[in-house]
């Protein structure tokens, strides 16, 4: 069995003069003498000091960037500046080499792009190393969050016959001879033939399976992949990216409104608490960012101040009708400063207008509710007025839209009239409409787009450099 000790534990003890065994990395080589070693268990490395005089020469050309090893020695005090112990080597062992010439991680800084090419090494720089471990601590976050509020977690499924959202833009999935491909005798596709003998998608979202689930355990919530085939290259949107949708029983737009920003304040406290080293490393590595920035174009706030900024302010909410009267009667606005200037309700708002409302006008996180119906799904509640829905939109600094949600239609004629206008087929959704037929209630819930989450609370700015490996037109590496 192997036995090592691990380096974040190490850093912080003072158990000196004992033997110890560390398995990990080299970052770097210094002076035939000096290893700095990191095994992933924390940001920091641990020093490793090596007797050269009395070490095989051809092992110690072996100890090169990016060599695993494993080094047993005695933890002492250290002398040097920058650390407060360090293990002097009695044995190293070369667990795997690296050649120093072919191995592209040398340490130097790498730019974001050049990372993203080799994004099956990335995860040993720092920069990834943070993202990562906070990426983790959100995820168990949020299934603590719902698991102490009684939430049962749902596993909706990733091939679907449905698209929830309407818009049309999925993955098909097929076993089809795309040489061979079948035809119905009007020369369509005949998916009769086909492994599940119907057209089927990868999901967009769990939402409406979510639904039937929350009509029988009261409440649940979903935390899986879901895939849009959206040709889009923009540094917020992605082909694979995972959702967490809640779907809430006997509940209303207002406890929606009440359960997000509660569950926001929570994960994004527990990523505070307990991911400090990464996140000031993240906070000093945007603040080196924003001095390369001219001095308009600079954030405001640090990482850690838009952080704060969310825990210490209410969420402002408003209607999307106040919305559009604050925004056309903006200065951006006015002085024609908004790419997409706002002239008349009904208008599809975009970032710059949710980051205006968020970051100039109230300055603080911001929800929007009852949208225009046509601008909206059709499983969201109709409202009285008959022109807007009971929906909700969560906007937040640096990044616009993080949570999208609704109180659901429960009501079957008002659902059947909304999906004949949106012309969404009643046939194909017989059992989401089944609920609406056997004991409908008022329900609600939202989704929030994990990664983006993550972007918020890193700081990065490219949506690719939060998910392992991103997927993006043209692009399905690793």
């Amino acid at each position: 069995m192997i036995k090592r000790q691990q380096i974040k534990d190490l850093l912080k003890s003072t158990d000196f003069n004992t033997e110890v065994t560390v398995m990990g990395w080299v970052k770097t080589f210094r002076n035939n003498q000096f290893i700095a070693l990191n095994d992933g268990s924390c940001m920091g490395n641990i020093q490793v000091v090596v007797d050269f005089n009395n070490t095989d020469e051809n092992l110690l050309k072996r100890i090169t960037t990016g060599a695993a090893i494993k080094a047993t020695g005695t933890l002492i005090e250290s002398l040097g500046k920058g650390q407060t112990v360090e293990i002097k080597a009695s044995e190293v062992e070369i667990l795997g080499d690296s050649d120093p010439e072919k191995f592209p991680l040398q340490p130097k800084k790498h730019s974001l792009e050049f990372l993203r090419e080799i994004a099956h090494l990335r995860f040993r720089t720092n920069t990834f190393n943070a993202v990562f471990k906070v990426r983790h601590a959100l995820s168990f976050a949020i299934h603590q969050f719902y698991n102490e509020r009684g939430f049962v977690y749902m596993h909706t499924p990733v091939i679907t016959a449905s698209d929830a959202e309407g818009a049309g833009e999925m993955f098909k999935v097929t076993t089809l001879d795309f040489d061979k491909t079948p035809r119905t005798d009007d020369g369509k596709v005949d998916f009769s033939e086909d492994f599940f003998g119907r057209a089927t998608n990868l999901t967009v979202s769990g939402q409406l399976e979510g639904e039937l689930a929350a009509m029988a355990f009261g409440q649940i919530y979903t935390f899986g992949p879901t895939f849009r085939a959206e040709n889009s290259n923009t540094t917020r949107h992605l082909a694979e990216f995972w959702m967490i949708e809640p779907e809430v029983a006997f509940a209303d737009l207002e406890n929606n409104m009440e359960l997000a920003e509660d569950m926001m304040k929570y994960v994004i406290s527990y990523a505070k608490e307990n991911c400090k080293e990464e996140l000031a490393f993240l906070n000093n590595r945007l603040l080196e960012e924003e001095k390369q920035k001219p001095q308009n174009e600079r954030s405001e706030l640090s990482l850690l101040e838009k952080l704060d900024f969310c825990l210490a302010n209410d969420f402002q909410r408003l209607t999307y009708t106040e919305a559009i009267d604050i925004l056309k009667a903006s200065k951006p606005n006015q002085k024609k400063q908004f790419k997409y200037l706002i002239d008349s309700w009904g208008a599809d708002l975009q970032s710059e207008h949710e980051r205006y409302l968020v970051e100039k006008h109230f300055k603080r996180p911001v929800i929007l509710t009852d949208y225009p119906k046509d601008i909206k799904s059709f499983y969201m509640r109709l409202n009285d007025d008959n022109k807007t829905v009971a929906a909700m939109d969560i906007l937040f600094p640096g990044i616009g839209e993080m949570i999208g949600g609704s109180q659901r239609e429960e009501r079957m004629d008002v659902l059947k009239q909304r999906m004949d206008e949106m012309g969404v087929p009643q046939e194909e959704l017989w059992w989401y409409l089944d609920t609406r037929r056997f004991g409908s209630a008022p329900h609600a819930g939202f989704g929030l787009g994990f990664e983006r989450l993550v972007l918020f609370v890193t700081g990065m700015t490219n949506i690719r450099d939060v998910i392992a490996f991103p997927r993006f037109p043209k692009s399905a590496e690793f």
